[in-house]
């Protein structure tokens, strides 16, 4: 591919998240929650005790230490996560879902599935198989 192509390629796949970002916040807002919060709350739903140390949650949802900071503070102040201290560390900061923050959360994930197949639903199975595929290569 040349340069241009690729150059041009990778417009379209950054429209295509914009796109993306766009058709998952208007269904996400109607919880209450950023497309960025319900990724937060995903992460934390997704281990096995609902905790993570802030730095690790992060890295998992591609944002700086102070990004995640930022974000998280208003999610305290609302009730979806609380602060905890770790047991064996006092330094190490824990995020921890909270049941509200759960329940917003299982709300949200109906919205998200929704939205993800309006949003992919126009590609067959082995098109969806594939994008992933090339996604997984990217990311």
């Amino acid at each position: 591919m040349q340069n241009l192509a690729v150059g041009e390629l990778l417009v379209r796949l950054i429209n295509l998240n914009t796109n993306i970002h766009k058709s998952l916040s208007g269904p996400l807002s109607c919880h209450g929650i950023s497309v960025a919060e319900y990724f937060v709350l995903r992460q934390l739903n997704l281990t096995s005790d609902k905790k993570m140390r802030r730095i690790d949650l992060a890295n998992e949802v591609g944002l700086s230490a102070s990004g995640i900071t930022r974000m998280l503070a208003p999610m305290e102040k609302t009730g979806l996560v609380s602060k905890e201290e770790a047991q064996r560390d006092a330094r190490v900061s824990l995020v921890a879902l909270t049941s509200a923050g759960e329940r917003i959360f299982n709300d949200a994930h109906v919205s998200f599935a929704q939205a993800a197949n309006n949003i992919l639903g126009a590609l067959s199975a082995g098109e969806q198989a594939s994008l992933d595929k090339i996604a997984s290569k990217l990311l």
